[in-house]
């Protein structure tokens, strides 16, 4: 299919904007047809994930565009690195490993990116509107964009999203388009107590369930409280976007493209359906567990997406409510976030009662792409259910799964202590 494309955008193609333009907008060009797309759609914002890539490949696309001159077109926030920037030294990071992430890191601000270091980038700087068009990386983010903040991007792969950037252009097909963000398939969940749903781990294990069972079909969800936070948003999103390809879900009376059911489907009947019954979630969270109760504990990961100035705040509370305050000398405790959250969180007074406990705040990173995690661990425990789907694959670890509380007390005993299923 040959792609429509305006004055400007065939200028750009022929070079007549720069190479390094005329590169990227040959690149957005071939995507189109491939995906059929009839023309090009101006995007006013953009996350690029690529930058959280170590291969060799990564540092020369990005500096070929550099040497070319190129610049982003549009405001772009950047993912997570693989590396804390500044305290890698502290968490024994090999320095050739930092070199080569800091080269990377750097090449993408010399693209006129801005160094959010982020993969909750809806949570800080430069927060999507409704409606706003997007070319956006990471698979939370996205759905998280596209569901709660009714925002439109695709899942743009590493790569396409530095081209978009540098054009400000994607092509006209997939969620952008209205057509193709109608609910698909009904989810109709039991009648539940709101204090199962308090914890962001319940909210996660729901989202392992749906990401699992609907693949990329768009959810259409009853029953979910109608007090949701963000957090608990995050939670839901970033499960089912790994457990399964989410993008884009409507929770009715929740989420803005959802005030009920018949708008949620744009008027047409479902695909299918799913009842979810109580079983089913708690079948679901035992799953997500690999570890058992009173097996050592390794180590316990928090911050996956990064975590929230709400999530700092949960933590404190938990810790307060332990005895002993304090890690277990063979447990590593760590806590992932972003400059943005860890400023708020320490003029809360939060950093200090997290830190004198024992936990390890680390920036800017992932515990899957950087040797943050001991070597030789063998359980971890979170509260995430994006890292309880990858820890297995990404570290070689078997894994515990609970909420903040239960984290908090296995990192006290050293030991996996008091997985709360909300379900049973």
């Amino acid at each position: 299919m040959t792609v429509r494309l305006s004055s400007e955008e065939r200028e750009m193609l022929a070079g007549g904007c720069g190479t390094a333009v005329q590169d990227a907008m040959s690149i957005i060009v071939r995507m189109a047809e491939v995906a059929d797309a009839c023309d090009l759609l101006p995007v006013t914002q953009a996350h690029i994930d690529a930058c959280a890539l170590m291969a060799r490949s990564n540092y020369d696309f990005v500096t070929r565009f550099v040497e070319q001159g190129g610049r982003v077109a549009v405001p772009t926030t950047l993912n997570m690195i693989s590396l804390d920037l500044d305290h890698w030294q502290e968490l024994g990071v090999p320095a050739p490993f930092a070199e080569q992430a800091t080269r990377i890191a750097s090449a993408y601000l010399e693209l006129g990116c801005i160094p959010t270091w982020t993969c909750a980038p809806y949570q800080g700087y430069l927060t999507p509107r409704y409606g706003q068009q997007l070319a956006w990386g990471e698979s939370n983010a996205i759905v998280y964009a596209n569901s709660v903040l009714g925002a439109r991007t695709n899942r743009y792969a590493d790569y396409m999203d530095v081209c978009a950037a540098i054009v400000g252009r994607v092509p006209n097909t997939g969620l952008h388009r209205t057509e193709n963000r109608r609910g698909q398939v009904l989810v109709r969940l039991p009648k539940t107590d709101s204090d199962q749903w308090a914890s962001p781990a319940a909210w996660a294990g729901f989202g392992h369930l749906i990401g699992r069972r609907l693949g990329s079909r768009v959810p259409v969800i009853v029953g979910l409280p109608q007090t949701a936070s963000t957090d608990q948003l995050k939670a839901f999103g970033a499960a089912a976007a790994s457990a399964g390809v989410i993008a884009l879900f409507h929770a009715v009376g929740v989420t803005p493209e959802a005030p009920d059911v018949q708008t949620a489907f744009h008027g047409q009947l479902p695909i299918g359906t799913i009842d979810v019954s109580a079983s089913m979630l708690q079948e679901t969270w035992e799953e997500m567990s690999s570890a058992e109760a009173g097996e050592t504990v390794d180590a316990v990961i928090l911050g996956c997406p990064h975590f929230s100035y709400d999530e700092f705040r949960n933590l404190v509370a938990a810790i307060e409510e332990m005895s002993p305050r304090t890690v277990h000398e063979n447990v590593q405790f760590i806590v992932i976030t972003n400059s943005a959250a860890f400023a708020l969180a320490e003029r809360g007074g939060l950093i200090e009662p997290v830190r004198d406990f024992g936990a390890r705040i680390v920036f800017d990173t992932c515990p899957f792409h950087s040797p943050i995690v001991a070597e030789g661990a063998q359980v971890v425990m979170t509260n995430s259910g994006k890292a309880a789907y990858y820890a297995p694959g990404e570290l070689g670890v078997r894994v515990a799964f609970g909420t903040v509380r239960d984290c908090v007390r296995s990192a006290t005993q050293g030991t996996v202590e008091g997985e709360t299923n909300p379900w049973t």
